[in-house]
Order: C-alpha cells, then structure tokens, then sequence
C-alpha cells in the first residue's frame, strides 16, 4: 500500500461568482488578509500559503452547488464564535444553525454570498 499524505485533505477550493465580494467576506468573517494570485488558468484569492502548516484552500471563479447540495469546509476562527457568527451576518451571508457543541469544542453552519455550506469552529 502506498504511503498517504498526514492530511486526507491537502487543499479546498470555493467556488464564487464574484472574488473582490467573496474576499471581503471570508476576510470580515476570519479577521484574516486573503492574498489574489493572477498566475495559473484562472486568478484565485488564496485563504493562505501552501508553505503554511496544516491545511489551507481558495477562492475561485465558478458556479457553486445549488444551496444544501454541496460539501461543506469547516474552518477555524481565533476568537469567539459569537463573534464570528455576528460578522457572517454583517458580510452577507447568512448563519443556519445555532452553536453546536462537540468534543474538540463548538461549530456553527453558515452559508457564504454565493450559498456555500461553511462550518465556523471557535472558541
């Protein structure tokens, strides 16, 4: 058998119909700077580097999944999810669930601009 990479998941793209609105939003919802990068078939606004550890991903120019019909990317906020679920909804986009409690903490369902199915983890 061959050897597998730590991490299942090694990048995720989100499909956007408009990049300059999905980076502002994911960059309020995070309290992150997202970096566009113009090189490659099609420009894409990167969560972070490929030299980062752990995993990462980006945005992308594309049709996302009718809403509920595609994957769900959970990702991580450094600061109350309270918080973060209050910036979901002065970006745009929309929380669909109230705070779920789990082993490893607490997560949140949102939706983006575009309707992509997010899981926000936080404190």
């Amino acid at each position: 058998m061959a050897d597998t990479a730590p991490n299942i998941c090694v990048w995720f793209e989100i499909p956007c119909t408009d990049l300059d609105a999905s980076k502002a939003f994911y960059e309020v919802v995070l309290d992150i700077q997202m970096t566009r990068i113009d090189e490659g078939p099609f420009p894409i606004i990167a969560f972070s580097s490929m030299d980062d550890p752990g995993v990462s991903g980006h945005l992308r120019p594309g049709q996302p999944a009718a809403r509920g019909t595609g994957n769900t990317i959970h990702l991580g906020v450094s600061d109350k999810l309270e918080d973060a679920m209050a910036r979901v909804t002065e970006a745009g986009g929309k929380v669909v669930s109230d705070p779920i409690p789990i082993p490893n903490g607490r997560f949140v369902y949102c939706e983006d601009l575009d309707g992509n199915a997010v899981g926000l983890f936080g404190a």
